[in-house]
């Protein structure tokens, strides 16, 4: 458990990096293109280890059900929506909207057991748990102008900016 734990806490924060990439990425090449490079070289580097990984087991694809294969496409969706959505929100905001449908989802799934997913009971603790992460988010967007305290009067460079590295 504390290894799969670990691994989740990895992918949350390789997400939030190349998200960052990402973004530089869109602004220099426009959304289509970012989408082709970030997919095409996560192909290069996922078959490459996947060639020192696994070997010849790479190419061994026995009882995957040909809807399977939609996934790729699937992906294109992602990175692109992602890099439109942190281009119009802004990062932590993005991403947090992003984890929200990803929870949201990943529990419709579990609770409906569609897709072979394991069907898990819906309760309210589940239930609880979403609402606060959103309530949490929600907070954090518009808590500073609930609380009354002024917005930074600091001008904020646009996502979009060279910001990578300064």
């Amino acid at each position: 458990m504390i290894m799969g734990i670990m691994l989740a806490i990895l992918a949350g924060a390789l997400v939030s990096l190349q998200t960052i990439f990402n973004n530089q990425v869109n602004a220099r090449a426009g959304s289509w293109a970012t989408t082709t490079l970030v997919l095409g070289m996560g192909f290069i580097a996922s078959f490459a280890a996947s060639l020192i990984f696994e070997g010849s087991g790479t190419f061994s694809l026995q009882n995957m059900k040909a809807w399977y294969w939609i996934s790729g496409a699937i992906g294109v969706g992602v990175v692109f929506c992602l890099v439109q959505g942190i281009r119009r929100l802004g990062p932590t905001f993005a991403t947090s909207i992003v984890l929200i449908a990803q929870l949201s989802t990943a529990l419709l799934f579990d609770t409906t057991g569609w897709l072979v997913a394991q069907k898990i009971a819906l309760t309210p603790g589940k239930i609880i748990g979403v609402l606060v992460i959103i309530i949490g988010i929600i907070v954090y967007k518009f808590g500073d102008r609930w609380l009354g305290k002024k917005q930074s009067t600091t001008t904020k460079k646009p996502v979009t900016s060279n910001t990578l590295g300064q």
